[in-house]
Parts: structure tokens; sequence; C-alpha cells
């Protein structure tokens, strides 16, 4: 431990312990690096251990590059380099061939076949504590010092000393997850530094809803629903999956997926969404549908034939609209116009969209450094000439499903190399 105000050298300096910050401090030291690896927190992989829910979702197995790299918007051309060198199937080997066996769910989803993210990090922990990492937890930078006539960083100012390296290594990461240590520290360097940094913004994150009959639903999710946006009272866009209904809004993967979209929504006035809860089904289809399913219960009661006619979990939802005032009345005393109210409100119910969730309940924020002032063929920068960036410290949106740890593996192996 150096001493404060006394300076020690290293080969390189990585400031950020999470998935990028230990892929990269990993890479440079299995090429004979000395490395020194600086973390905030008391522990490394904070926020890493909790992705996923828990379960670490490490990639997604798109191993088709275009059809990968089209999933980070304007970020695409930026980042054929980077994966030609580190992609998808380098990934699977890196875990693999550490004995860390892998496992493809739903929508491509990568996780580790154990289900836990500890095994992850246990994984990355071994990487680099096999080779030459000097590993430095509890230890926040106060300052990034540079020599402009040269370009070149001279040493980190922390709280257990002055350090100083020929390399750095930016891995701070973004500001989803303030509680687990990413609070944007690498937006204020970069600016100090003479780069850009474009603010953060929540980009994968639930959504606020103020209809009473969405919080009512709270904790109950539906599978393969569709849900249409509209502002201003005109369709602006819509998509199909799961929606898991809380108590301040909605979430679920396929809503959080389109948060971004809906942040440009509310800048440009109101926001209405539609569910339909039966989307492979025409109005008239539904109709038949419940209509059978009431002639064949005739003489029960409503309330016990709702399972029969709503999507599972949603039985609440019909009983709380009051459209059939007492759920005990006999099926053959509900009215056709009853009926085609379920049918209307299972084919679009609607809701009011207030908001987005803030940065405590974002899974991924935007942000950063733009591409742009950065040799994406090294993660190098294009103003400082031994500065190198990783993960979400990069301004790049993303989807969620194993995007953005494969952004992070990918950044940090092109860093970690050091060109």
């Amino acid at each position: 431990m150096a001493e404060k105000n006394k300076t020690e050298e290293y080969d390189v300096i990585v400031i950020g312990g999470g998935a990028s910050g230990m892929m990269a401090a990993g890479m440079a030291s299995r090429d004979g690096k000395r490395v020194l690896l600086v973390e905030k927190n008391r522990e490394l992989g904070k926020k890493l251990k909790i992705t996923g829910g828990g379960r670490c979702n490490i990639t997604n197995a798109t191993y088709n590059t275009k059809e990968l790299l089209f999933k980070f918007g304007k970020a695409e051309p930026f980042l054929y380099s980077p994966f030609s060198q580190f992609g998808v199937k380098d990934t699977f080997k890196f875990f693999e061939t550490k004995r860390l066996p892998l496992v493809i769910e739903e929508k491509n989803r990568v996780f580790p076949k154990s289900q836990k993210a500890m095994d992850v990090f246990d994984v990355l922990y071994k990487f680099i504590t096999q080779k030459e990492v000097t590993i430095m937890l509890t230890n926040p930078v106060s300052k990034i010092n540079m020599d402009p006539s040269k370009k070149k960083i001279t040493s980190i100012e922390t709280r257990k000393g002055i350090f100083s390296a020929k390399n750095y290594i930016l891995a701070t990461g973004g500001t989803s997850h303030p509680e687990t240590g990413s609070t944007g520290d690498g937006f204020k360097w970069l600016k100090e530094l003479g780069h850009t940094a474009n603010d953060p913004t929540p980009t994968i994150v639930p959504l606020k809803v103020s209809d009473g009959w969405v919080k009512k639903l709270s904790g109950k999710s539906v599978k393969d629903m569709k849900i249409t946006f509209y502002i201003n009272n005109k369709k602006a866009f819509s998509d199909k999956g799961n929606i898991l209904f809380t108590h301040f809004g909605i979430s679920g993967p396929t809503i959080l997926n389109l948060a971004h979209k809906v942040t440009d929504l509310l800048h440009e006035g109101a926001v209405t969404a539609v569910v339909d809860f039966y989307p492979n089904l025409d109005i008239g289809s539904l109709d038949k549908k419940i209509l059978a399913t009431f002639d064949a219960n005739k003489n029960k009661l409503f309330k016990n034939i709702l399972k029969d006619i709503v999507p599972e979990g949603m039985t609440d939802l019909i009983i709380n609209s009051g459209i059939v005032p007492d759920p005990s009345t006999p099926v053959h005393l509900v009215s056709k116009i009853q009926r085609r109210q379920i049918v209307d409100l299972l084919k679009g119910k609607s809701m009011t969209i207030t908001g987005l969730m803030g940065m405590d309940r974002a899974v991924i924020s935007d942000g950063g450094i733009p591409l742009e002032e950065v040799d994406t063929r090294t993660m190098k920068s294009r103003f400082i000439k031994n500065l190198y960036f990783t993960g979400d410290i990069l301004h790049i949106n993303r989807p969620s499903g194993g995007y953005s740890l494969q952004l992070c593996w990918t950044t940090a192996y092109v860093a970690g190399k050091l060109k």
C-alpha cells in the first residue's frame, strides 16, 4: 500500500472494479503487464453480483455480428472492429474454458447453467488474481492529473495515495443502480480531461402509470400481450411480449426495452398506452371464444369461469371493472352488452404514462463519452494518448437481454490489450 503523497508506478491502472474493469485488468495482466485495479467500494463486482436478478445474463446468443450490432442503434458502425476481436462466441469460450457452463434461454439470453451471478464473479476474480494484479478496495479516486503538453495522464490521486502508470483504463460505469457505487464519477473526469460527457438518462427502466387499475394488479404479470403507445392520441409504436404490473406502473423485459422510445414521446406531449391481452384474436374471434365458454357454463357463477376467459392472473381486472356488478351473478344472466364490454376491455385497456422511474430502478443508463471521441479499434481516447475506455462509460444505447454485459466483455478485452 502506498503512503499518502508517494507515487507508485504500474504499467496500467484500471479505475473501476466492475465487470469490464475486472476483465480489462485480467487481459492486461495476462500479457505480462503490472496492473493496479482501483475500486471505491469494499468489494469488486457489486453490480455484477445482482445483475439479471442475481442470475447474470452474460450475453445474447446472436452469432451474426450485423444482427447483433443492429441492437446497438447509432453505435453500430463504431462497434464492428471491437466485436471482430472479441464477440459472442469468444464470450462463450472465455467462460466455458474456465469451467462455467452456459445455457441459452428465451430470446437468446445466456446465463450460467448454475443460475448464479456469483459464479460469473468467481471466474473473473480468479482471472485477475492468477496474475500480477494489485487490487485496492475502498480507495476512491479524487483526481486524475494530466500533462496537457504531452496529452497524457500522469497520475491519479486516491484515498490511499498517488499512483502513476504508463496507461490508464477508465471503467467506472454509468449511473444505473447507484446503490452499487455507479454514480457517474467517470463523467465528471471526462469533462475535466477535455472530453464530452453526455448526461445520463435511464434507458432500460420501468414506466410510471397513474391509473388505479394498474396498481391494483401489482405483482401480477401477463404473457404475450400487445402494448401500443400513443402521443396526443396518435399511434406512435407497439410491441408484443410480457408485462409486469407494479405498484408504480408497468415493467418486464418488453417494457424495459421500450423505455427509451417512451422518453422521446414524453417530451412531445401526453402519452397513453393500450394493452391488448389477446393480440392473436380479433374482436369477433374473442367474442366467439367467450360466448362458447358462457354457453358451456350457463349455470355457474360468473366469477368462477373468469379464469377460462382471461389470461392467467387477470381475473381481478374484470371483477374490478364493474362490468358485471355482482361477480356471483349466474353466467346465463350476463347480458350480450356486458359480454361485449368484457371483449372490448380485453382487446384495449388504456393507461396514462406519466414518466419513467429514476436511476435507482434503471437496469441500464446511457450517457458518457461519444464514440466519435474514441478509437474503437483500440478503445483509446482520440484526445489523450494513454487513456482507454470500457463498458458503460461509453454513450451507447442497447436493450436488455445480455447486450450490456457483452459490450463490457468486448470493450474490456480490446482496451486490456493496450494497443
